[in-house]
């Protein structure tokens, strides 16, 4: 079996039985963390026993943030949110908790900048993660990065680098492969891709996004998200490898109401190859 997960959950109630059950009539087997404080200790309390009653997975808490800004106020308080939303996964019992790491524009969140894919990146990088874990010092939880197409993990030798450079057992590696999909060969040859994934990152990958992605035929080049069946990802690979790992395989981008057919979609391609999603 493969855990799925995702948004789209019809739920309006915030108490954590209500959501965790809710995932369950859903189809869903593993879930985004609901929100929650770190000082809310009752609540990660309860969100983890609701969770984990229903067999429902956390896999990732969301801790979206800029770590390399160049302005160090705001390096601090970004910094400083990751490591508390690492702690909220450590006790929550999620998986892992992830971030993108950013970028070095004035001002910028994720956006392209020329440093961003440099040695200075990788090496600023290299010291933000390893200040997050040590300080942190996460039991359970790993940190993990988005792959990104204009910033680092962009590959997966890249996001192999990092893990060895960081050099802590608590950095693992998160797994998108449409977001390395940024050329027409990797487009049409993207089964080589994720395959080249799992044998570089397969001991590391903690948990995994399913998306999918389309190749427009406007100059100069045009990758879009679309729904998942509706592009070229080849999910038969991408399926096969995930089976038997632990590894949840999470929907994302979305509006609430395509969420069911993404869902049927894994769930059509999984059955079709006897896996059960």
């Amino acid at each position: 079996m493969i855990r799925l997960g995702g948004y789209g959950v019809p739920v309006t109630s915030d108490d954590p039985l209500e959501i965790a059950r809710a995932h369950v009539d859903f189809g869903y087997r593993a879930a985004y963390c609901p929100a929650v404080e770190l000082g809310d200790k009752d609540r990660i309390k309860a969100i983890r026993d609701a969770f984990a009653a229903n067999d429902v997975e956390i896999a990732e808490v969301a801790a979206w943030r800029n770590i390399v800004p160049p302005e160090p106020k705001v390096r601090k308080a970004n910094r400083a949110y990751v490591k508390e939303r690492l702690a909220v996964a450590d006790e929550v019992g999620a998986r892992c908790a992830i971030t993108y790491i950013g970028s070095m524009q004035p001002g910028g969140n994720y956006e392209p900048h020329p440093d961003n894919l440099t040695q200075k990146g990788f090496d600023e990088f290299v010291e933000c993660a390893r200040e997050i874990i040590d300080d942190v010092k996460p039991k359970r939880a790993k940190f993990c990065l988005e792959m990104m197409q204009w910033e680092l993990p962009d590959s997966p030798e890249i996001l192999l680098a990092l893990i060895k450079a960081i050099d802590r057992p608590a950095f693992a590696a998160h797994l998108d492969p449409v977001n390395l999909i940024v050329s027409p060969r990797l487009y049409y040859d993207n089964a080589s891709l994720i395959r080249r994934c799992f044998e570089l990152l397969g001991p590391y990958i903690i948990s995994a996004h399913g998306k999918d992605i389309v190749l427009g035929d406007k100059l100069s080049l045009h990758l879009s998200e679309v729904i998942p069946g509706r592009g070229n990802l080849d999910y038969r690979t991408y399926l096969s490898l995930l089976d038997g790992t632990g590894i949840p395989i999470m929907l994302e981008h979305l509006a609430d109401a395509d969420y069911p057919e993404a869902r049927d979609h894994l769930r059509s391609i999984g059955g079709s190859m006897g896996i059960a999603i």
